[in-house]
């Protein structure tokens, strides 16, 4: 007997299963990046809002229209494994109004645009922002290049070019702001939700520079008057799908599902910024708002990211291939015990019950029914431990100390990109030809790609040197 497939399975027979409203909700939220983890944050949020019938999400995919294809034949709706030690719990979410794909710029600019669009979220991953070592956009980026060549000719034309698009998803959310400038449409929100510190603010000072090197004065000027930009923390561990993990949604829920999402019981959202034309009601499922984003950023980014660093890359040269079998080699345990001791110096601990956090992770890490693989945590590397590493090390110098935790991670990097062993990393040429110098001078390449002062400061570059020679594969 055949199994049915979302695609195929009736709205209202799903509503009588798991209830699933007979209609989407109405789109009023733009997304940019449709992947596993917006599935398994923001759009669980919204699925969970007590206003959720009010709040549908336009979602657009990054590079691959894949995910907006599987999405799209299932009317947006997919399945969310959420997987503890113990069990699996699945629900279907059903907050994606529309999956789209993401070289749809027109239909982007159309969402942007709509006067019942209030707010825009990012999950584009740090590369994404394709911004320079000052935040500023990269104009050695030929994207970049293209995409300002592109808004000086457009945002000042009474109509938009749209057969040479931009590739860019911050010049895009321009033109988005720009069509929504001209059509007088109220103030809209954009939620960055990536792991940059100080996300929305970086977010902001960069698309004012796109519109100042465009010359488009009338849409910086909007950016400025009618456009709030939140700052963010969101944490959630989101695996690579597997076989098996579609194969178990399809003998639990009686359906195959082109695009499940498998994610962890544990969710944390933290925002911060003004919303004046609304939002759902995302407390309901547990987000928080403060007045101060900056101390649950760097916890997220250090505590968290920055140990996957360490695993990702520690972790691969010992062998391993998950989070949960590196964090359960001793040796690698006590580096990130390490490395989480010099971090939470450099936190205010009664604000952000750091020792709870850490005995949290450390759960976490070791649930071993979370396929978490090391080389999906390591790709992008050169721009990840600008964020999650550098700062823990300049701040660990600053206060007298050599940092050793530290700079064991890069020590790892280091060895990965000389042996070659690096996943995939958006520099992969940059970080290749800086990795083929000989001795320290190719260390100090490698440094100044992560952070120029360390790169200049000898007792970082020797101690790096070394810990890079552990890890050296043969």
């Amino acid at each position: 007997m055949s199994v049915e497939t979302l695609a195929t399975l009736d709205r209202s027979v799903l509503e009588a299963r798991t209830g699933v409203r007979s209609r989407p909700a109405p789109v009023r939220i733009a997304h940019l990046g449709l992947g596993a983890f917006h599935r398994a944050h923001q759009a669980w949020y919204t699925a969970v809002a007590s206003d959720a019938a009010e709040w549908g999400i336009a979602a657009f995919t990054g590079r691959s229209a894949l995910a907006a294809e599987q999405l799209a034949a299932q009317g947006g709706l997919y399945s969310l494994v959420v997987r503890s030690a113990e069990r699996d719990d699945i629900s279907v979410i059903e907050s994606i109004a529309e999956a789209v794909d993401g070289g749809r710029v027109d239909r982007l600019i159309e969402t942007l645009a709509a006067p019942a669009t209030t707010l825009a979220t990012l999950t584009i991953t740090e590369p994404g922002y394709a911004l320079d070592a000052d935040g500023r956009p990269d104009l050695s980026n030929p994207d970049v290049a293209a995409d300002i060549d592109w808004l000086r000719r457009n945002l000042r034309s009474t109509r938009f070019d749209l057969r040479d698009a931009p590739r860019t998803a911050l010049a895009r959310l321009l033109a988005g702001v720009e069509a929504r400038r001209r059509g007088g449409a109220d103030d809209l929100a954009i939620v960055s939700c990536d792991n940059l510190p100080d996300n929305g603010e970086l977010t902001r000072s960069a698309m004012l520079a796109l519109a100042e090197m465009a010359g488009a004065g009338d849409a910086r000027a909007h950016l400025v008057d009618h456009v709030t930009f939140v700052s963010t923390s969101v944490d959630r561990i989101t695996p690579k799908i597997t076989d098996a993990d579609a194969a178990a949604v399809a003998a639990a829920m009686g359906w195959h599902d082109r695009s499940p999402v498998v994610t962890e019981p544990f969710h944390d959202w933290v925002l911060c910024g003004e919303f004046r034309s609304g939002r759902p009601d995302w407390e309901h499922g547990g987000a928080r708002f403060v007045d101060d984003i900056e101390p649950f950023e760097r916890r997220k980014l250090w505590l968290l990211n920055g140990s996957h660093s360490l695993l990702a890359y520690a972790g691969a040269a010992r062998g391993h291939r998950t989070v949960a079998q590196a964090i359960g080699d001793p040796a690698i345990r006590s580096w990130v015990e390490e490395f989480w001791d010099e971090a939470t110096r450099h936190l205010p601990s009664a604000q952000l019950d750091l020792s709870a956090y850490r005995d949290a992770l450390l759960d976490r890490f070791d649930n071993a029914r979370i396929q978490h693989l090391l080389d999906q945590i390591g790709q992008d590397g050169t721009t990840k431990l600008r964020v999650r590493i550098a700062p823990v090390l300049k701040a660990e110098r600053l206060a007298g100390r050599d940092g050793a935790a530290s700079v064991r991670v890069l020590g790892a990097w280091i060895a990965a990109a000389r042996d070659g062993r690096l996943p995939v990393d958006r520099s992969a040429e940059t970080v290749a030809a800086a990795a083929s110098e000989l001795g320290e001078h190719g260390v100090i390449a490698l440094l100044r790609l992560v952070d120029g002062e360390l790169a200049v400061d000898p007792a970082v570059v020797t101690a790096v040197s070394r810990a890079a020679a552990r890890f050296a594969h043969p």
